[in-house]
């Protein structure tokens, strides 16, 4: 099942996604709400999702699918190709690094390119999204703890990242975690198989597929169990493949005008537009 965030003109809700139409769910609250209460509501849900009979999806401003999670969490160095482009050794353990909530942004919003930056960049990866989450979940507990997936960019901002030990600052600028189109729940995906694409202006800049990932999603939701409880609308930012502008010579970092289109086989895609800070 694919369920999206949006506002029709109404007010955000939840919908179902058939084909090209969206059906509301008929549920108060956001997202956050509703893969907390999925076991109680998925039956209801696949009937209306049968049913199939929503309007356009054209129609409607798809937003976040969870807009404001309790925590965005993000991998670092999980391609081979990434690594061997950063000039850096193969981790041992995960790295870690967090994204401010407020760098959450819509799958087809405009990214802001900061008044102080001059070095943003691209990173096309899966992510997934909590389900029931919990605290110490075994690797072969995570499936179950994944609601499902969807199509992130995790925007960054190369001299921030880099001029000190800590990651978090250059990859939590306002906007700079597009995510979307929507979540399709983890019972229809595998997704240690999926093929994934970033494009700047048509140009494909990234293509890679899940299966490359150094620590799988499974590996990656049971490690970051040890440390704090996982709970329903986290976001976990997988990692991304090689292709990364920082790296080309000469480096190309994005510029106002720009357009990235991240797409995930089964998923979707985002596309956003890069404009200047108001």
């Amino acid at each position: 099942m694919k369920i999206a965030f949006y506002d029709d003109g109404s007010g955000p809700r939840t919908g179902i996604v058939t084909a090209e139409r969206l059906t509301p769910t008929g549920l108060a609250g956001g997202m956050a709400q509703l893969i907390a209460a999925w076991d109680d509501v998925q039956a209801e849900l696949r009937r209306r999702e049968a049913a199939g009979d929503g309007a356009p999806l054209a129609s409607v401003r798809l937003l976040p699918p969870v807009p404001r999670p309790g925590k965005v969490f993000a991998i670092g160095l999980n391609y081979a190709d990434h690594i061997a482009e950063s000039k850096m050794e193969t981790p041992q353990h995960q790295v870690w690094f967090t994204k401010a909530v407020t760098s959450v942004n819509g799958p087809f919003d405009p990214v802001q390119i900061s008044r102080i930056s001059q070095t943003v960049d691209y990173e096309a990866e899966l992510v997934a999204v909590i389900g029931k989450g919990g605290k110490h979940i075994g690797r072969d507990e995570a499936a179950a703890r994944i609601f499902g997936y969807c199509v992130g960019n995790d925007v960054t901002e190369r001299m921030w990242q880099h001029r000190t030990a800590q990651w978090s600052l250059g990859k939590s600028f306002d906007t700079h975690a597009p995510i979307g189109p929507w979540i399709t729940t983890s019972d229809e995906i595998d997704p240690h198989n999926l093929a994934l694409k970033c494009l700047v202006n048509g140009e494909e800049r990234q293509s890679s597929n899940t299966r490359h990932l150094v620590f799988d999603v499974f590996d990656q939701v049971a490690h970051l169990s040890q440390a704090m409880t996982l709970e329903p609308g986290d976001l976990v930012f997988t990692g991304t493949p090689g292709g990364i502008g920082a790296a080309m010579t000469p480096r190309r970092f994005l510029k106002p005008g720009d357009v990235v289109r991240c797409e995930i086989e089964g998923l979707g895609h985002i596309e956003n537009r890069f404009e200047p800070e108001a």
